[in-house]
């Protein structure tokens, strides 16, 4: 009989359970600008994540107290680089409110519609980017294929492809161009009828929906208790939204278009479903504006300013329903022409920290599909 040895092995320090930091970014690909995430790993799981934010913080809103009140759009519409009309729109919201100004009604439903299809814009990078961000190169090309449709009517009526500074307090810079309502409604047309690409390619690939059903879901009660808004909120079953609750612009008038979507599910792929709804009938609203465009008689598209512009001293608060989530603008005014105070609520910065709960008890491998689905723009959360 062959004898046998025993050989004991010292495997040391390394059998206890060992907390490693480990630094997400500030430069990343799947962080939508210079966003850091400290993370506390206990071997492959997330034990605790912290946000680290303010490496594109520019101070907007002390810049908005040394310009006066048609300078402060140019500031506004930048914070969320894929959002811009719908940012400065906030704004001139709570100018307009503040001087007890009414806006002409062709003002109001142009308004409307560009803010829809800057919606839509915005839907599309993130559709595109965040199948990108799981391994999936070939939706963003679809996805800039159908921006680029919209952009083009975009930048005929503004002159500008990201940062409009089309409105104006009191309406917008100037009317339509002629013949631009039917691009418009053309350019429409051709993004829906190849929006399949995200419902059948995306959606129903088991690939995606294996990286994304059940992970990172977001309780309802975090949602409340972070603040979070906007297609995050309605996949966790927050039914709750500006342009149907607390209308504004011509929304009021749209509530047999508009379509609040929802889901209870919480989890990438609920946030990733309603963003793709909430384009859907983003393009819907779009072709509602075009036709009541379409039956108003000619009139003006803004108001007669004087040439200094000063807001009578008090304050007021506006907030609208940003395609990321609810944007609210509190402006404090001294009468003078410059704001004494504008502080800016941004979708993006409430969003993202929800990381917190989200992220802990979650594999490091998960840690991109849950960071890509809560759609924000750094920009938005720094100001």
């Amino acid at each position: 009989m062959t004898p046998t040895t025993e050989t004991m092995v010292g495997i040391g320090g390394a059998a206890d359970s060992t907390d490693m930091v480990l630094n997400i970014g500030p430069q990343h690909p799947s962080t939508h600008g210079v966003l850091r995430l400290k993370l506390v790993l206990d071997g492959e799981r997330i034990t605790r994540a912290e946000p680290v934010i303010g490496y594109m913080h520019r101070g907007a809103e002390k810049l908005f107290e040394a310009r006066d009140y048609r300078q402060i759009i140019m500031l506004a519409n930048r914070h969320d680089w894929l959002s811009a009309f719908s940012n400065e729109l906030g704004v001139v919201l709570a100018v307009e409110r503040m001087l007890g100004m009414e806006v002409p009604e062709r003002a109001v439903w142009t308004r409307t519609l560009l803010a829809e299809l800057n919606r839509v814009l915005n839907h599309l990078m993130f559709l595109g980017s965040y199948p990108l961000e799981l391994g999936g190169i070939t939706p963003v090309f679809y996805a800039f294929r159908e921006r680029e449709v919209l952009q083009n009517v975009m930048e005929e009526v503004s002159g500008g492809r990201m940062h409009y500074m089309f409105n104006r307090v009191g309406g917008l810079k100037e009317d339509l161009p002629a013949g631009w309502a039917t691009r418009a409604r053309a350019a429409v047309a051709a993004v829906r009828s190849r929006m399949d690409v995200f419902d059948d390619l995306v959606l129903g690939n088991e690939i995606f929906r294996g990286r994304t059903r059940g992970v990172g879901a977001l309780a309802a009660r975090d949602v409340h208790s972070y603040g979070v808004s906007g297609p995050i909120a309605r996949a966790s079953g927050v039914d709750f939204d500006l342009r149907r609750d607390e209308p504004y612009l011509a929304y009021g008038e749209l509530g047999d278009v508009l379509e609040v979507v929802t889901r209870q599910e919480g989890d990438c792929l609920a946030r990733f479903e309603c963003l793709l709804a909430q384009t859907h009938n983003a393009l819907d609203l779009a072709d509602a504006c075009l036709d009541r465009l379409a039956e108003l008689p000619p009139g003006p598209i803004n108001q007669r300013l004087p040439k200094v512009l000063k807001a009578p001293e008090g304050h007021t608060y506006a907030w609208t329903e940003n395609p990321l989530g609810i944007n609210g603008y509190y402006l404090v005014s001294k009468g003078e022409k410059t704001p004494y105070r504008l502080k800016l609520r941004s979708a993006s910065y409430n969003n993202i920290q929800a990381l917190t709960e989200l992220l802990p008890g979650t594999l490091v491998a998960d840690m991109v599909a849950i960071l890509g689905s809560m759609f924000f723009v750094v920009g938005d959360i720094d100001k």
